[in-house]
């Protein structure tokens, strides 16, 4: 048993964080389904986990549980809820991880989940038709989509080849996606599908801010990294030889961009190998 332990614990700690995020997705929806088991043998009002790690609408009951701006994107509903998710999230989460690294992935992924979360309780609480309902959000479907829009924005001409469709362009699937989003918000799900919609958003802005002067997705990186100490000393440095690591991380950026804009003008194989090896390699980083 104990062996069989660390055999997940090391395939675990070697899997990509596309693989990390479904494995820990799975772990919770299967989990949420035994206690939701229990609870029927006892006759016992309500889900533990739903109640506690659902994101509720309603502003007084997410101060007593801030954490349900997140936790509520690993929870679902259902089977096929799940299933959907996460083979879209697999799919476009590994292509996602072909021009971006694996932080800027979380990036996408965590913020379109609370951005989701945000229009959720937004639009219950200040749209007409959804002030007098109830509802509880689950599901990581504004996550999955933020990923989906965003590299879809970033390389809107990158062609996907289906089995009895034929070649289809990512910006396409990325537009059915979000106009399914709309037409189905009178359905009766509609603080979900606006949820999805934030999601989307929030990809779309954050992929398009790579073209603009700052880097939001650098800048989330360096919010959470520990600031060095300064000495008390200074030390006067030669400009011509100051900062290297700087100026080799924005000739990298430049080159990912002109990579990035050959992909939108003419699909990923025109790329040459020496492109691609350099897209390997970042993404390794």
């Amino acid at each position: 048993m104990d062996f069989k332990f660390q055999d997940i614990k090391l395939k675990f700690d070697n899997a990509s964080v596309v693989l990390k995020i479904i494995y820990i997705t799975a772990a919770v929806f299967i989990f949420t389904f035994l206690i939701n088991s229990i609870s029927f043998l006892f006759k016992s009002e309500g889900n533990f986990m739903i109640e506690w790690f659902g994101l509720s609408p309603h502003f007084n009951q997410f101060i007593t549980k801030p954490w349900t701006i997140i936790s509520y994107g690993f929870l679902h509903e259902g089977f096929f809820h799940i299933l959907f998710n996460l083979l879209i999230l697999y799919y476009f989460g590994n292509l996602f991880l072909n021009f971006f690294n694996e932080k800027q992935l979380l990036t996408y992924y965590f913020f379109g989940i609370i951005f989701g979360g945000i229009v959720f309780m937004l639009s219950y609480n200040y749209l007409p038709a959804l002030q007098t309902k109830k509802a509880v959000l689950v599901g990581a479907s504004a996550g999955v989509t933020a990923v989906l829009v965003g590299i879809a924005t970033r390389i809107p001409n990158y062609i996907l080849r289906f089995q009895f469709i034929g070649n289809v362009k990512l910006k396409i699937i990325a537009i059915i996606i979000v106009v399914l989003d709309v037409i189905q918000i009178p359905s009766g799900n509609a603080g979900g599908h606006l949820a999805h919609l934030g999601g989307a958003l929030t990809g779309f802005l954050l992929s398009n801010n790579f073209n603009s002067g700052t880097d939001f997705i650098n800048w989330t990186e360096q919010l959470f990294k520990p600031k060095k100490q300064k000495p008390f000393k200074t030390v006067y440095k030669n400009k011509k030889t100051a900062n290297p690591k700087v100026r080799k991380t924005d000739e990298q950026q430049r080159k990912i961009d002109s990579i990035l804009d050959k992909i939108s003008k003419s699909g990923y194989e025109a790329l040459s190998k020496e492109d691609k090896d350099f897209l390997f390699k970042i993404r390794k980083n």
